[in-house]
């Protein structure tokens, strides 16, 4: 095979409300099949819903939480990727055999095979854990997948490694655009009025959607895990109020070298749907970067500096960040 079709869907969840995202669900893989998709990707925790979940504690985690792969959510994706023939991957909270909570993403093969990823940099509630290992398989599409779920996906360093464990495709659910940053250059909260007031106004809420807030943001260094690192990437995301911030959607499908294949700033649930052109991977420029990499200098990428927070302390402390330098070694 030497082209696929693949989908990039962006949604509002509703928060807790199971069956109705589900029903979204259905909705975009019954469409996507339709036009002859093969890979569908859907938003980082969109069955169970995202940003009130920092508002919960552990019974309320508890009770949207559930195993995966034998839940009942996984259970009807499992059952969508069978009866449309698809590959599907979505987002929800996963309550671990180790009796902790997990922001998960399940990734549903028309076989019944279900691949897991657990969120590396979990930061959405102090019930949750993060997740201890990469993500990448084979699909029947001929093609190996990653997964990195929302700020997985800002360390260099996971998109690297899952690109040396082979994966020709990055599937990227996220929840993010129009948070309240406070980095002054980054993301920066949206007026949750402007959403309210999208079918009045949509020129206002796309101008968020596609300035420093929302896409601009995103092409300071999204395009830039695909062309380093010579992968497809799926970008799908939130889209409209969560909580109180307002997600900007921007679903996106890039090729290899970072070029932008589809898109949308859709002030509303919508998918973008793309053909890959498998013949772009072995040439590539991340690729081929990639073969000329020299392992024996980068050891200091696994040393511990010292000043290393988890997730929840780096996402949210309010302390400026100080410069932290390794020893300088000895020239020759």
């Amino acid at each position: 095979m030497t082209s696929i079709r693949v989908a990039s869907v962006q949604f509002q969840h509703l928060p807790g409300d199971k069956a109705y995202n589900l029903e979204r669900i259905r909705y975009f893989a019954g469409l996507a099949s339709s036009n002859g998709v093969k890979l569908i990707a859907f938003p980082e925790m969109c069955v169970t819903g995202y940003w009130h979940v920092r508002h919960l504690d552990r019974t309320g985690i508890s009770a949207l939480a559930e195993p995966v792969p034998s839940g009942p959510s996984v259970d009807v994706l499992r059952a969508l990727a069978r009866e449309q023939d698809l590959v599907l991957g979505a987002g929800l909270i996963e309550e671990g055999a180790d009796g902790r909570f997990y922001n998960a993403y399940a990734v549903c093969l028309p076989d019944g095979t279900v691949h897991t990823h657990r969120k590396l940099h979990a930061f959405e509630s102090e019930h949750m854990a993060s997740g201890d290992r990469y993500t990448v398989f084979d699909t029947p599409l001929g093609i190996r997948v990653g997964v990195l779920i929302c700020w997985d996906n800002n360390l260099v360093e996971n998109a690297r490694a899952t690109a040396l464990l082979g994966a020709d495709v990055l599937m990227a659910p996220h929840q993010t655009g129009g948070t309240n940053s406070r980095s002054p250059h980054a993301m920066g909260r949206i007026e949750p009025e402007l959403w309210r007031r999208r079918a009045e106004d949509p020129h206002a809420i796309e101008a968020e959607f596609r300035g420093p807030k929302g896409r601009e943001w995103l092409m300071r260094w999204l395009p830039a895990r695909a062309h380093d690192n010579g992968m497809f990437l799926l970008f799908s995301n939130g889209v409209g109020q969560d909580d109180d911030e307002v997600r900007t959607g921007n679903a996106m499908i890039l090729d290899p070298y970072g070029r932008i294949l589809a898109e949308t700033w859709r002030a509303g649930d919508d998918m973008v749907v793309a053909d890959l052109d498998l013949g772009l991977l072995p040439l590539s420029t991340g690729r081929r970067w990639i073969r000329g990499r020299r392992p024996e200098l980068y050891g200091l990428l696994a040393e511990h500096r010292g000043d290393e927070l988890e997730p929840r302390q780096a996402r949210f402390s309010s302390e400026p960040t100080a410069a932290h330098r390794l020893p300088l070694q000895s020239g020759g």
